[in-house]
């Protein structure tokens, strides 16, 4: 069976559903382009980085030195630091102790949705992409991509922040976050023994030897508008701000592209249907991506009338509610 004639998973809460969809379409992980999750595309070569701490697998984690080294590099007090297990284990560990509510929707699915307490905010925000301005407020910021939309660690802001290097370095396989808080013993007590692994942990030396924050930011911020110089040229409507990706007006664009080998975020998880986001690639990614939505306006047009995505899918301009209003008109 025809790897287009195979019935595409539907999108997962968080993106990153690569391996999944390759297993449907029946190829391997590793010939899809995913651009449903959004890591740093110049990054550098973190398996080759790897290979010289292998031995640290034999030996149990202790994450004293790399907190320190972590840091120092944002300017901050290493008590006020805990490492994490990603991202996900930072607001995890925050969340189950002050709970709390978004301050707009919508908003990264993991954050917690209470009717009151502390409020959550992702920096930029997620998925509308925009950088918070000087004055904007809440209690528990997330800065998963903030490196690599502003050029710096973090913003600074009282308050707690929680973050990623898995963004950073591109390496979500290898688990490392990071949250930081006047009180940070309070959520440590919650975290489970040896909760980042002895790898993670002798890597990030060399991860932070590495860091071009800023030369990383400027990449990406050209990178992106290349990119949604080949969405527009195609008929999207694109809205791109300063994160690392943009949001396209494009009612079943993940399942047109998958069959053609890129995979991109279906936006319905936010409560935005009929909007993609798609992140920002390096040049490669870029020529793969245009040369996908070639193929899959081809297949479009020389299917069925009806039939699967349909050709409008590939140059739909309107039919989706824009995801940036609600956090816009919050953040006024």
């Amino acid at each position: 069976m025809d790897s287009r004639d195979r019935a595409i998973p539907p999108a997962g809460r968080h993106g990153g559903d690569g391996p999944a969809v390759a297993r449907a379409l029946g190829v391997d992980p590793d010939s899809l382009l995913d651009l449903s999750q959004n890591l740093n595309p110049f990054a550098p070569d973190v398996a080759a980085l790897a290979a010289g701490h292998l031995k640290e697998l034999r030996r149990y984690p202790d994450p004293a030195a790399a907190t320190r080294l972590l840091a120092e590099a944002m300017g901050v007090d290493a008590d006020r630091m805990i490492l994490t297990n990603g991202a996900a284990e930072a607001i995890s560990l925050v969340a189950a102790e002050i709970g709390g509510q978004v301050h707009s929707e919508p908003e990264f699915g993991l954050h917690p949705r209470g009717d009151s307490g502390a409020v959550w905010r992702s920096d930029p925000h997620n998925p509308s992409g925009h950088l918070a301005g000087p004055h904007e407020t809440a209690d528990v910021w997330d800065e998963a991509f903030y490196p690599l939309a502003a050029g710096r660690w973090t913003a600074g802001r009282s308050g707690i922040a929680v973050g990623s290097l898995t963004k950073t370095f591109a390496c979500p396989g290898l688990r490392l976050g990071y949250l930081v808080a006047d009180d940070a013993a309070r959520f440590g007590r919650r975290q489970p023994q040896w909760s980042v692994g002895s790898l993670a942990l002798a890597l990030l030396a060399d991860l932070l030897e590495r860091a071009d924050l800023a030369g990383w930011a400027a990449s990406i911020a050209s990178a992106r508008l290349k990119l949604a110089a080949i969405l527009e040229e195609r008929g999207f409507e694109v809205r791109a701000a300063d994160a690392p990706w943009v949001l396209v007006q494009a009612p079943g664009l993940r399942d047109a592209l998958a069959p053609h080998g890129v995979l991109v975020r279906d936006c319905a998880s936010f409560g935005a249907p009929g909007w993609a986001r798609v992140a920002v690639p390096d040049t490669a990614g870029l020529e793969r991506l245009a040369a996908a939505l070639d193929r899959a306006a081809r297949a479009a047009r020389a299917g069925p009338a009806g039939s699967g995505a349909g050709a409008s899918t590939l140059a739909v301009r309107g039919g989706g509610r824009n995801p940036t209003e609600p956090a816009e008109r919050s953040l006024r």
